[in-house]
Formats: structure tokens, C-alpha cells, sequence
């Protein structure tokens, strides 16, 4: 009688931690991009702060 829920659980378990790992992996990845755009972006501000302070007399 009870033959299903093994492989009933077994299911769930892979759809749930498939899942869950697909959506860790995506925001790692969606962190490590806004890290790169949040670098570049602090960058060309320093870049400009410091060209800013260099064309002063």
C-alpha cells in the first residue's frame, strides 16, 4: 500500500531542491552582475571627479 510515496517523495524532493538551486544560482549570478555595473559606475565617477579636479585652476 505505501509501494507510492517513496517515489512520490523522491519527486517532490528533486523538483523542490532543483528549484531551489536553479534560483540561488540565478541571483549569485544577478549579485555578481550588479557588482560588476556598480564597480564600473564608481569608476567613471572617480574618473570624473578626479579630471573635474585636475582642470581646475
Amino acid at each position: 500500500m505505501y509501494d507510492w510515496f517513496p517515489i512520490v517523495f523522491i519527486v517532490f524532493k528533486v523538483v523542490v531542491l532543483g528549484t531551489g538551486m536553479y534560483f540561488a544560482i540565478k541571483w549569485h549570478h544577478d549579485q555578481a552582475k550588479q557588482d560588476a555595473r556598480d564597480a564600473e559606475a564608481r569608476e567613471r565617477e572617480t574618473a570624473a571627479v578626479e579630471k573635474e579636479r585636475d582642470d581646475a585652476p
